[in-house]
């Protein structure tokens, strides 16, 4: 499992949508699903209304995500992970209960992420990422230290064109030399029975 991360506006889903197109499995960003769902419904679990509960929402999807790309036999690109829950919390401000931190450290990825850093010439806003450009590009910084923090490192995308970033993120995966990717530091941990 691989983690694409990084500031809102930055390019990383666009990156990721291009890699499933050439056939690389992948799990979506919980935020913007979370968001859509919340507004949905009527609900208060949102970044302007309840950034707790949000994050919380954050969390469940993420661990969801991780069991569910732990059960696949190649590589998998993760649109965000558990550690950006403890980003998130960091750059709001607000404390990092200690199951979120445990969460971190147990639900490992491959110990090389991508960033995407902020990049003005992309970025811009829409119904679900409100976030200015000072915030996208305070989001991008704090997302790389929480990750070097849980000793992840960090491999910044190149400030290109979406099929240059994608052949630069398919070299790192080794996908030709090494079919199902390098081992993965996981928990002991059964995956969810889908059924």
């Amino acid at each position: 499992m691989f983690v694409v991360t990084g500031g809102p506006g930055s390019g990383k889903t666009t990156l990721i949508n291009a890699l499933h197109d050439r056939g690389v499995v992948s799990m979506p960003e919980a935020g913007r699903a979370i968001i859509r769902d919340q507004v949905q419904i009527g609900g208060t679990a949102l970044p302007w209304a309840d950034r707790a509960m949000f994050a919380e929402l954050m969390l469940g999807w993420e661990l969801r995500s991780w069991h569910e790309a732990s059960a696949v036999e190649r590589p998998v690109l993760m649109d965000r992970g558990v550690p950006d829950v403890v980003g998130y919390l960091t750059l709001c401000g607000l404390p990092i209960p200690a199951h979120v931190e445990a969460a971190a450290n147990t639900y490992r990825y491959n110990r090389k992420v991508f960033i995407a850093p902020y990049w003005d010439d992309i970025f811009g806003q829409d119904a679900e990422r409100k976030q200015d450009k000072e915030e996208a590009e305070e989001t991008g910084m704090v997302m790389a230290e929480t990750y070097a923090r849980f000793g992840y490192r960090l491999v910044e995308l190149p400030r290109l064109p979406v099929e240059r970033r994608v052949q630069f993120v398919l070299e790192h995966l080794n996908v030709n030399r090494h079919p199902n990717g390098p081992p993965d530091r996981r928990p002991k941990v059964t995956p969810v029975a889908r059924g």
